[in-house]
């Protein structure tokens, strides 16, 4: 093998036929998911294994009449651990491929869950839909907002169901304070703010290529998890040239490649779209928005550090609807918390004394919201406590109300509470409804980072078209609500 790892080189490693993979995925338009009974057993692909995919994995194949038959990632690198891992759990050996249309072309399989980088999630989603599987897709719903439209006409045309991860959508606690503000305990809800403090570390410069001998690589995690070598021998199993799939064609490098590529735009959307999506989707459900904001604005920049990454480590981002609501969103990649969001209310008395009265410890990943009688903050987790009054007297918080009759979302019926569960629930009934975050709703919480990433690189205000998800007349920031598609890997205007 060569020292430079050239796209040739990945191609003659096994890249099948793309372009007639893909027509054999469109040939019938009339293709539609199966019905499946409540007691039988549904058959499932995991396409992306590492990361969240994991957690794909250990969630479906824990689960009862649901079986894991294939995992599908084009670094074959990892199949041993994952094959041993569901063998473990469910005692059978899964399929593996590195191609995820050899899934979907299977036709025991009835639904997909898809954990790839952002840049394939709607691909990926509109090839599993045109075969008439179910899809479960990680946030963001997709890595840009044209692609995410595709998404919903692709689920409704071929009469599939899509779920977001949006985890929260099926949380009791997290159902029980939105009640609590919906039902006006808080007055009206004026304003949302997201926030993510997550310290994420400098990911360096390096060349394109395979490791050299002696080299080390550290990637950008909170944990040090499994470190892959990156070198030659390695890279024979990776096939890079499907994982670039619609992005531009570029050489190979680590630093773009597993979990780094979230701070390339290429095929992440930093961390605004990687945690922001769940902060957003709480702060719009919260304010009770379905309809877009009018305006935008996102400013920040990529501080302290002189590694490869693109993207912000701190950034703002502020969006107003027509009735004067504000919906912000926070970053901050370099401690924990700097700003002290949630720091006790200070009081300072005519003699000078000094007095705290919030008893709240401040959250640093999560949500708050402000109403006119009094205020809410919310964690990752969905645990959430209120304050009220200039003195921010205490409130209930999500253990008060943890009357297990109240199930608001109607969750035990329609996977018992758990994001998965309510995913494979809705696939056995065959009703959309049954859905916590089909992706009509996880597309428009996933749009708001996107499009305050349009913002950020334009360094500007934008206006926002709701109505035909654009901005206006505005030709700059539109032809960012999509991107120049590699073939054959194209997002298609008709799907």
């Amino acid at each position: 093998m060569s020292k430079k790892i050239t796209r040739r080189d990945f191609i003659k490693r096994g890249s099948i036929g793309v372009a007639a993979g893909s027509a054999l995925l469109t040939s019938n338009a009339a293709s539609y998911a199966r019905i499946i009974g409540s007691n039988e057993r549904l058959n499932l692909a995991v396409v992306g294994i590492r990361g969240r995919g994991r957690s794909l994995i250990e969630n479906f194949a824990g689960m009862k009449n649901v079986r894991v038959k294939t995992l599908v990632d084009i670094d074959e690198n990892l199949f041993a651990d994952r094959v041993k891992k569901v063998e473990e759990m469910a005692g059978y050996k899964p399929k593996t491929v590195w191609d995820m249309r050899k899934a979907f072309d299977d036709k025991e399989i009835d639904a997909v869950g898809i954990a790839t980088p952002n840049h394939w999630h709607a691909l990926a989603t509109i090839w599993a839909a045109q075969a008439g599987k179910h899809v479960y897709v990680e946030k963001p719903s997709s890595h840009n907002v044209f692609e995410g439209r595709k998404m919903v006409e692709a689920s409704r045309k071929y009469n599939v169901l899509v779920q977001v991860g949006f985890q929260n959508r099926s949380r009791v606690s997290t159902n029980r304070g939105i009640k609590f503000m919906r039902d006006g305990k808080l007055g009206k809800i004026y304003m949302a703010r997201g926030l993510c403090f997550k310290p994420r570390a400098d990911i360096g410069k390096y060349p394109d290529g395979p490791l050299k001998p002696g080299e080390k690589f550290r990637m950008n995690l909170e944990t040090s998890g499994y470190q892959p070598p990156y070198t030659e021998e390695y890279l024979k199993k990776v096939h890079y040239e499907m994982w670039l799939g619609p992005a531009p064609d570029r050489a190979f490098n680590r630093n773009r490649f597993h979990y780094n590529w979230h701070w390339h735009w290429d095929y992440g959307n930093g961390d605004t779209g990687n945690q922001g999506p769940h902060q957003f989707d709480i702060a719009r459900w919260g304010l009770g928005k379905d309809e877009y904001p009018v305006s935008v604005r996102s400013y920040g920049g990529y501080f302290a550090y002189d590694g490869a990454q693109e993207t912000p480590n701190t950034q703002t981002s502020i969006f107003e609807y027509a009735d004067g609501c504000i919906l912000e969103f926070g970053t901050r990649g370099l401690f924990t918390n700097p700003e002290g969001v949630l720091l006790p209310d200070i009081q300072i008395s005519s003699t000078g004394q000094i007095s705290s009265s919030t008893k709240a410890k401040p959250v640093t990943i999560g949500n708050v919201f402000l109403g006119t009688e009094g205020w809410m903050q919310m964690d990752s987790g969905g645990n959430w406590q209120t304050f009220f009054g200039r003195n921010n007297e205490p409130g209930p918080t999500s253990g008060d109300t943890n009357d297990d009759s109240y199930d608001p979302m109607n969750l035990a019926g329609a996977g018992g509470g758990g994001h998965f569960n309510n995913f494979i629930a809705a696939v056995k009934s065959g009703k959309r409804s049954d859905l916590t975050c089909d992706i009509e709703e996880g597309h428009k919480s996933s749009a708001l980072p996107i499009i305050a990433n349009v913002s950020y690189r334009l360094k500007r205000d934008l206006a926002i078209d709701g109505k035909n998800e654009n901005f206006g007349d505005d030709k700059e920031a539109n032809a960012m609500l999509t991107r120049k598609y590699r073939e054959p890997y194209i997002v298609p205007e008709k799907v």
